[in-house]
C-alpha cells in the first residue's frame, strides 16, 4: 500500500514539473526564436532599403548639375 502511494507522489510531482516548468520554457523558447527571426527579417529589410536610396543618391550626385541663373546675391545688414 506504502508502495503504491509513493508512487502516486513521485508520478504526481514529475508530472507538476513538467507542466509547471518543461512547458511554460518550451512555449517561451518558441516565442524568443520567432521574435528573433521576426527582428532579423526586419532589420534585413532596412537594411536593403537602406542602401537603395544611397545608390539613386549616388547617380544623381555623380553628376551635379549647377545652375548659375538661380544664385541671388545678398548684401549683410548691419
Amino acid at each position: 500500500m506504502l508502495k503504491i502511494i509513493l508512487w502516486g507522489l513521485a508520478i504526481y510531482m514529475a508530472f507538476k514539473f513538467i507542466v509547471e516548468l518543461v512547458i511554460p520554457v518550451t512555449k517561451t523558447a518558441k516565442q524568443i526564436k520567432k521574435k528573433m527571426t521576426e527582428m532579423q527579417e526586419d532589420q534585413a529589410f532596412q537594411q536593403q532599403q537602406s542602401t537603395q536610396p544611397h545608390a539613386q543618391q549616388s547617380k544623381s550626385t555623380a553628376t551635379p548639375s549647377v545652375k548659375r541663373d538661380d544664385y541671388i546675391e545678398f548684401e549683410e545688414l548691419k
